[in-house]
């Protein structure tokens, strides 16, 4: 069996056992796969454990939710039918905290508070519009944000989602502070970074493991690339 090109050192696994595969996904990498044909993270775990546990055919990977393309950060793998079931449920049921992080170009105003937009998603162009108030077809989104610090020539915000919605974070920020992300010019930034990344970053995640109960805590590192490397200083927050 060949021994697959992916994690050799392991660094990005964050946490694994016999139900779960929490990995620090790196930017630009599809969690599940698309119209591109580009290999995705649910085939790389995939193989990872075909050949780590040296099962002679596919090994079961469970994608329990996603991020985009250009973020990085923790994405959560079921490795049983079971884990899968039940993390989905928790999902759903808004049972799992997520923390993200972000950088954008300029102070928020106010520096703290919450965001509440309907979203209405054009899955044609792939791109989402915040509506300030109800709209017939849109999905209520609602998030809390805290400005970290200045962080480089950047400001670093603390963004928690208390919903899931596609882009959320990205067009709420955008829309509701005027604050695009650094490099997402999908979303009104000036200019993409050198990696065509965007500095969004899934930085911690708190859930009960679906299996033994257990209260897991689990932060992802921020990439080492240069537009990050100020927002190490805020690891102990």
């Amino acid at each position: 069996m060949n021994r697959p090109n992916l994690w050799s050192d392991q660094k990005e696994i964050l946490f694994e056992d016999n139900h779960l595969l929490i990995i620090n996904k790196p930017a630009g990498l599809l969690v599940q796969g698309d119209s591109t044909g580009d290999e995705p993270l649910s085939t790389k775990a995939a193989e990872y454990l075909r050949f780590k546990y040296k099962k002679p055919g596919a090994a079961f990977v469970g994608v329990v939710h996603r991020i985009d393309r250009p973020v990085s950060g923790i994405v959560v793998l079921a490795k049983t039918s079971k884990a899968l079931s039940r993390l989905n449920e928790m999902f759903r049921d808004n049972k799992v905290h997520k923390t993200y992080w972000a950088l954008v170009g300029k102070r928020p105003e106010p520096e703290s508070g919450q965001l509440v937009h309907w979203l209405v998603k054009d899955p044609i162009r792939n791109v989402t519009k915040a509506y300030p108030k109800l709209h017939p077809q849109g999905l209520r989104s609602e998030l809390s944000y805290e400005l970290l610090g200045q962080a480089g020539n950047r400001q670093l915000l603390q963004v928690n989602p208390i919903t899931g919605r596609p882009h959320q974070i990205r067009v709420q920020l955008a829309t509701g502070l005027g604050t695009p992300i650094v490099g997402d010019v999908k979303y009104g930034f000036l200019a993409p970074l050198p990696d065509v990344s965007i500095a969004l970053h899934a930085r911690r995640l708190e859930l009960e493991h679906p299996v033994t109960k257990e209260k897991l805590c689990i932060e992802a590192p921020v990439p080492e690339v240069a537009h990050w490397e100020a927002a190490k200083a805020f690891y102990a927050q």
